[in-house]
């Protein structure tokens, strides 16, 4: 336990280095040989965990600290999947970054966003993560063992959507729940630099124009 102190010390130290000159590129530690009790100590209250995104696979620990790019485009994938549901008329239930994890399958993860559909259920239907930095551990593999339906990666400017079935996660070209959402001009909305305000309007003018 003090050897993993010591490098959860150090990627604070990386952090507190960086500060808010950390804007394209997250911070990840990655660790091996960490049993779950490690894990499940951390996610009980480490130092400062609410700064950090933490993934777990069969004794594999990423520590990751998001950049505000990051944090940026994950919130307004957000806002604009949000104005998209109210405005179909879609029920959700957005669960943000909240920590999935199975010990019988040695595998947790906090998506950067996920969302039940139609009613709360203890696995998200849909969860989206956003690939600044490359690198660490699978996420697909921990999310097939967690047995999430669908994933949608966002990376190199544009989405990736992947759905689980029979066990396997099958590469789609658009969403099993969502399939009249146009995912490349989606893309477009993420991508804008306008004002997120004027983001959010133009994509729910593009809805309500059955442009989606």
């Amino acid at each position: 336990m003090l050897g993993l102190l010591e490098k959860f010390s150090r990627l604070e130290q990386l952090m507190s280095q960086s500060a808010l000159n950390n804007v394209d590129s997250d911070q990840i530690l990655l660790m091996n040989g960490i049993s779950w009790d490690i894990y499940e100590t951390l996610l009980q209250g480490f130092p400062n965990n609410s700064h950090y995104r933490l993934k777990y696979l069969e004794g594999t620990l990423s520590i990751m600290s998001p950049s505000r790019r990051h944090e940026f485009n994950k919130k307004i994938i957000a806002l604009l999947l949000e104005a998209y549901f109210l405005e179909i008329g879609i029920d959700f239930y957005p669960l943000g970054s909240t920590t999935f994890r199975k010990q019988t399958a040695a595998r947790g993860i906090e998506p950067d966003e996920c969302y039940c559909f139609d009613s709360e259920k203890p696995i998200p239907d849909l969860a989206i993560e956003v690939v600044v930095t490359s690198g660490g551990i699978d996420d697909l593999i921990i999310y097939q063992g967690l047995g999430v339906p669908e994933v949608w990666f966002w990376q190199n400017h544009q989405f990736s959507l992947y759905y689980l079935r029979n066990d396997k996660y099958e590469s789609m070209s658009k969403s099993e729940f969502l399939p009249n959402l146009d995912l490349n001009l989606l893309a477009n909305f993420v991508m804008s630099d306008e004002k997120p305000k004027e983001i959010i309007l133009k994509f729910l003018q593009h809805i309500r124009r059955g442009n989606l």
